[in-house]
């Protein structure tokens, strides 16, 4: 099946042309991401030189992907937007709320029968307005999009922070929340600042144990969490091109970890490969047809300096394996100086858990690769010393390594074959174990390992590697096994050494498969939306109160938040999942997993009404009751993580007014203001000190908010004193409407 034809026909037929519009208005060269950008401009006629970092520009994207757990909030803001239908196509993927735990097969059917509600909610309202649905099992939502939805030169928007995915096949794919999707589904301009653009030039060629995630690894521990925030990252070199479209896509993927806009690779042969391989021949040979402005101009590769933000350039050819972790995928390491590293820091040596999957890496040479070594185990007479995972990517890619034979390879090794769904990667593992506080190590092949993400074990250190490597340690069992030179002794008490890793790019007789999970939209189904009365896990949305006019006085402080504050800090994911649905319900979870600067303690706040402590949710209902509003103040890259807009939503819902923090990361700080919240950062970062825990709050100059203009905080302390500071927004005209009507879907 070939999805979107006549709309890709569409793109390319104009894309050439847009293309030359955009150079001669900017009179210069172009690099790959302006193109696609410029081709996908709201209205052509508004082309001019935007300036990157500092313009906000309306983009018309091409289609619109969202995963069940954030599909339902978005979906329930898209009924209230008065259409019949999406403007676009979309499709909505149920991939998250499949808790990884006895085996596929059980672990499916298990979650069609608890999640029921949600499936039949997300399926009707798939109905109502014309989105395709995948059910439950099909695969993860990245994944499905490759095979099925993306091309090369295309724009989409994804309810998920990996979106950028879709790179892999030269497409600008971009994570958003929920309302920036409904905007685009209700034919709406889409806002984005003009991203920075970094050139990565990779040289030479891969090889031996080294993989396109050693790409990614490398490059987070160079740009850190945040370093690529509001940029999109642009691989370009001759490296480039020897890179599968799977593997590009890995590195696409966990762009995200390092705060990119978005990821993307120049089309090329491997992607025309992975195109045909997956039934799209027409759309290979139509991008085929564009190819010269499906890649930057030959200008940039020349001078990249030139066209460029910033370039990083990697050498394929000499690059190491590298493991990172734990806490946070920008603590990279070669594998060559772990092992000394991990008895250094005293991190739990024995590796238990082998997680293999994610929409990182679950491709068909992915498994394929971990395939190789597993065989080893029995062909030397190993024994495995850990557990092992593995969630495929989608039903088409597992179908076909049963056929092939990869899928019992590694289950000869050990491993038990889970839904092809997202599983631990989000927190969905019921792991059983009988203490859930013990420090531990495990391996995945997942993009992201804040603490508690996978199993919500706080002292599990959970690393991040190739699937190759997690295979390797989970055969060793010892997270300072370096499989490039240490032996393991085997059944017979001999010293025996792994082979490098082998692969194929695609299966030989092709992709197959039965049932891929894909539901069409039936146009004689009923126009009803699935609710039930009473529900737990669904619940209307009502429209957010418009600001009232004037400036926030006797604010109270809800958490002043320390170190790292992502998306899960503020709104788990795991068993909160089951109330994506219900603002309500879910807004019990807010920043529960946010550490009080003032007594080290997660979800213990001060209520100020009484002088107790409790639960964040909790004092922040009962500011609510008594009508006080509250702030939220926290440090460095707020709202890291996942795109998931219950992280602004549950504040809004429970009446806090601002969020004031040392820096946003990009998704959360756009989620904030379409929701109508105030976010503002410190001019001085150094005034985050100077809060304390029991001051009366104003933020004045809301009168006066304008582009540019400045708020002004005053604490009010307990002792009678007060002092005031000043504080940022990045709000334009636009934005700032979406303030005062109290969110942006009120406008």
């Amino acid at each position: 099946m070939v999805f979107d034809i006549e709309l890709i026909r569409k793109v390319y037929g104009s894309f050439a042309a847009r293309v030359e519009q955009a150079r001669k208005v900017k009179g210069t060269s172009l690099t790959l991401a302006e193109k696609i950008l410029y081709a996908h401009l709201y209205d052509a006629s508004d082309a001019k030189a935007f300036r990157r970092g500092v313009d906000y520009v309306n983009f018309r994207p091409d289609r619109v992907a969202m995963q069940d757990a954030t599909a339902q909030m978005a979906l329930l803001q898209f009924m209230n937007a008065g259409r019949d239908r999406s403007a676009v196509p979309a499709s909505v993927h149920c991939d998250h709320l499949i808790q990884a735990d006895r085996g596929a097969a059980s672990d499916v059917s298990t979650a069609n029968d608890s999640n029921r509600e949600v499936y039949d909610f997300l399926k009707s309202v798939a109905n109502r307005y014309g989105l395709g649905f995948w059910k439950a099992g099909a695969g993860i939502i990245h994944q499905v999009v490759l095979e099925n939805y993306a091309f090369p030169g295309g724009m989409m928007i994804g309810t998920d922070s990996h979106t950028p995915n879709a790179g892999g096949l030269g497409m600008v794919a971009i994570g958003v929340g929920g309302a920036d999707a409904v905007d685009v589904m209700a034919g709406m301009p889409w806002e984005l600042k003009m991203p920075k653009i970094i050139g990565v030039k990779l040289t030479g060629r891969l090889s031996g144990w080294a993989s396109p995630k050693d790409v990614i690894l490398k490059l987070a521990g160079i740009l850190t969490v945040k370093g690529g925030t509001n940029a999109i990252l642009e691989y370009f070199g001759d490296g480039a091109a020897s890179l599968s479209a799977t593997g590009k896509a890995t590195i696409c993927n966990m762009g995200a970890e390092v705060g990119a806009t978005t990821s993307l690779f120049a089309y090329d042969e491997s992607m025309a490969r992975y195109l045909r391989a997956t039934g799209r021949e027409e759309v290979a040979a139509l991008a085929d047809g564009i190819a010269g402005s499906l890649r930057a101009d030959a200008e940039t590769a020349a001078e990249p300096e030139k066209y460029y933000d910033r370039v990083i350039e990697i050498d394929l050819s000499s690059l190491e394996p590298y493991i990172n972790g734990p806490f946070t995928p920008d603590a990279a390491h070669t594998i060559s100086e772990f092992g000394a590293w991990v008895r250094e820091k005293g991190i739990p040596q024995r590796m238990e858990v082998g997680l293999i999957g994610s929409c990182t890496n679950s491709s068909y040479q992915d498994l394929s690769r971990a395939a190789s070594v597993a065989r080893q185990a029995a062909a030397k007479k190993l024994e495995t010393k850990a557990k092992l995972l593995i969630n495929p990517g989608s039903e088409q890619v597992r179908y076909t390594a049963e056929r092939d034979g990869i899928l019992q390879s590694l289950l000869e090794a050990g491993g038990t074959v889970m839904a092809n769904a997202c599983g631990p990667c989000i927190g969905q593992w019921a792991r059983h174990e009988p203490d859930n506080t013990r420090p531990n190590s495990i391996v995945t092949s997942f993009n992201r390992n804040f603490a508690k993400r996978a199993d919500g074990n706080p002292n599990t250190h959970a690393f991040v590697a190739s699937p190759e490597l997690v295979m390797a340690l989970t055969i060793a069992g010892d997270l300072t096994f370096n499989p490039m030179k240490d032996t393991l002794q085997n059944a017979a008490g001999q010293s025996v050494m792994l082979d490098e890793p082998k692969g194929d790019e695609l299966p030989a007789s092709g992709f197959d498969v039965k049932d891929n999970g894909y539901v069409a939209p039936d146009p004689h189904a009923s126009g009803e939306v699935a609710i039930a009365a009473g529900s737990n896990r669904l619940q209307r949305l009502e429209p957010f109160a418009a600001w009232d006019g004037n400036d926030f006085t006797d604010l109270r402080l809800l958490i002043k938040a320390s170190g790292k504050c992502t998306t899960d800090h503020i709104s788990m994911a795991g068993p909160w999942l089951r109330f994506r649905g219900h603002l309500e319900n879910i807004s019990d979870n807010l920043l529960m997993g946010a550490v009080n600067k003032f007594n080290g303690q997660t979800n213990s706040v001060l209520n100020t009404l009484d002088g107790s402590y409790d639960g964040v949710s909790s004092v922040a209902k009962k500011y609510k009751a008594k009508g006080i509003g509250s702030i939220v103040v926290a440090e460095e890259n707020y709202g890291e993580g996942s795109s998931r807009e219950h992280a602004a939503l549950e504040p809004r819902f429970l009446n806090v007014k601002v969020v004031l923090v040392k820096s946003f990361a990009r998704i959360h700080e756009t989620n904030l203001k379409k929701q109508g919240m105030l976010a503002l950062t410190f001019a001085d970062p150094a005034d985050y000190d100077r809060i304390r825990e029991d001051d009366r709050i104003e933020v004045t100059g809301l009168k006066t908010f304008a582009p540019g203009s400045r708020m002004t905080v005053t604490l009010r302390h307990s002792d009678g004193t007060s002092e005031s500071f000043e504080a940022n927004h990045t709000y334009n005209e636009q934005q700032i409407k979406w303030f005062k009507a109290g969110a942006a879907l009120n406008c």
